[in-house]
């Protein structure tokens, strides 16, 4: 909150303002000035250019895309390595067994990608079509008069760690509009305030995530598959967590390779990065590996929620769309087109707002939604990932196979995400230690060096992102009940537990290295840990490929 010694912030008008340079933003600002050529549209990203924060499998189904631009071949986007060869692993510690691939994971047509590419490249589409985009500045604050919202500022710079402005103060801006859409992807920091702000989580289940582990490895063009995709589950996690891999080969002798786990595990001993790393050593797994290098790192969580926790998407002044609301086709393993079809049925409520032909409260855009080909495949598969939390991985394969070829998704219940992912931990000493083998330094790493390649960059000089309600809860329920599993979740070294061995336990923040996955704001078992954005332009900078 500025005081009086505090310059006042400056502005700048627009009709929209979307918050966030994914999918789903992007395609909301390419609709908009589709169809309101004359409309100001601001697109405003913490990363430092268009792409950098973007992190994904991916298999790109081309139906959103091939809406929006018809003739994106002809315009050079980035979708260059058609899917070929879909397999699907059942993994035990020595063998590995091929299942039927089921048919949400049937990829033809679809293209395995670089979403960062493909992002960018959505990027100059709206940049050609008018659209201002502001890279390196984080959305910070949502701005309300009289109940709605007005738009956002951006975050200063040039904070200080003791909380004072430096040499070089810079106030952040208002960028004000009468329709501000939030485009931050999964558990954005501005939409989780408009989600409890205005209630809109009401009626709906609790969101549930997952974290993803992604490496980009660069490996001999003799072994190079083009096509090739395979997803796995199993080993390495036990039958009570639910989890699996992808492994997709694609571009000049890439693979992209990425271990998922749902963030609902119990064992507080767990830790994602580890078992990633583990996921590797596999006798049927590493041979994609052989004689190549790790170019590229990253984490995030991704929502698995799906059709139940759909909050309400619309609020005075503006709307939730893409992740921020959470529209991944888990059972897919896709998000990216449903996230882009709400960008633009968001986009055409704004545009008829604008034009004064639809109610102002954008209350057209969730009336699409339901309408949709978006809404049909989510209530399709609603009931798949739940029946893993409720029936086990055996009841779960079983009964998504039910689903699936016998009900077809139109089964006449809907089952229930039964706990928020903060809510399952079992304390440390009614759960089995886990022993992860040190790295080799070839095929397996440790986090720092994971970090390093990740081209993660804060300015020191800052207050840290990542914030405790209660500084005491770290000691007194984390490292006392679970033995600090926020150490072990976060990907990045981020958490460190000091002082133990003497008997004062405390727990040290690294807030440099965080690469923006918000796992520690999702799965914080007291919900004791906001991440808010640091300066803009900080975190992962994410390179051509990721």
């Amino acid at each position: 909150m500025a005081d009086d010694a505090t310059p006042p912030r400056e502005s700048m008008e627009f009709d929209a303002v979307i918050v966030g340079a994914g999918p789903a933003g992007l395609a909301c600002a390419i609709r908009l000035k589709q169809l309101a050529p004359d409309a100001a549209v601001c697109v405003v990203e913490k990363g430092g250019e268009v792409g950098a924060h973007i992190l994904s499998g991916a298999v790109v189904e081309p139906r959103a895309l091939a809406e929006l631009i018809p003739d994106w071949q002809a315009q050079g986007a980035p979708l260059n390595t058609p899917a070929r060869d879909d397999r699907f692993l059942f993994l035990t510690a020595s063998r590995a067994w091929r299942l039927p691939t089921p048919p949400q994971m049937h990829n033809a047509g679809n293209y395995i990608v670089s979403l960062g590419d493909v992002v960018r490249w959505l990027g100059q589409q709206a940049e050609a079509l008018g659209v201002e985009i502001y890279p390196g500045f984080a959305a910070a604050e949502l701005l309300s008069e009289d109940g709605r919202v007005v738009g956002v500022a951006t975050g200063d710079m040039g904070i200080g760690k003791d909380g004072a402005p430096t040499g070089n103060f810079q106030r952040g801006m208002e960028l004000r509009a009468p329709y501000t859409l939030l485009a931050e992807g999964c558990r954005g920091s501005l939409s989780k305030q408009a989600i409890a702000r205005f209630a809109l989580g009401e009626g709906a289940e609790a969101q549930t995530y997952a974290i993803g582990i992604k490496e980009l490895w660069e490996i001999p063009a003799s072994q190079h598959q083009p096509g090739l995709i395979e997803h796995s589950v199993g080993w390495p996690l036990d039958r009570s967590t639910y989890g699996g891999s992808f492994l997709y080969h694609f571009g000049a002798n890439l693979v992209s390779y990425g271990f998922v786990i749902g963030l609902d595990y119990r064992n507080p001993w767990l830790s994602p990065f580890e078992e990633a790393q583990r996921f590797k050593t596999h006798p049927a797994v590493r041979g994609h590996f052989a004689g190549g290098r790790r170019i590229g790192y990253g984490a995030r969580a991704l929502n698995e929620g799906g059709f139940q926790s759909i909050p309400r998407l619309v609020f005075p002044g503006g709307a939730l769309i893409g992740d921020s609301a959470g529209f991944v086709n888990v059972p897919k393993i896709k998000g990216s087109h449903t996230a882009m079809k709400t960008g633009m049925l968001a986009a055409e409520a704004v545009a008829g707002a604008l034009a004064g032909t639809r109610p102002p409260l954008l209350d057209a855009y969730p009336e699409a939604l339901r309408a949709s080909w978006v809404w049909e495949e989510l209530r399709a598969v609603r009931n798949v990932r739940p029946g893993f939390a409720r029936f086990g991985f055996w009841g779960g394969l079983g009964y998504a196979a039910l689903d699936t070829y016998l009900l077809r998704g139109k089964a006449p219940w809907t089952l229930h995400h039964p706990h928020p992912d903060n809510e399952t931990l079992l304390p440390a000493d009614q759960a089995p230690r886990i022993a992860y083998p040190k790295p080799d330094g070839v095929l397996t790493f440790d986090r720092l060096s994971s970090v390093f390649i990740s081209n993660t960059n804060h300015e020191e000089n800052q207050p840290a992102h990542l914030r405790l309600r209660n500084p005491e809860i770290a000691i007194t329920t984390n490292w006392t009940r679970y033995r600090s599993p926020e150490t072990r979740y976060c990907p990045a070294g981020v958490y460190e537990i000091v002082g133990a061995d003497e008997g004062a336990p405390r727990l040290q923040i690294n807030a440099q290295n965080c690469v923006h996955c918000k796992t520690c704001d999702i799965k914080d078992p007291t919900q004791n840990i906001d991440w808010i954005p640091p300066e803009g332009a900080g975190g992962p900078n994410y390179p051509s490929g990721m």
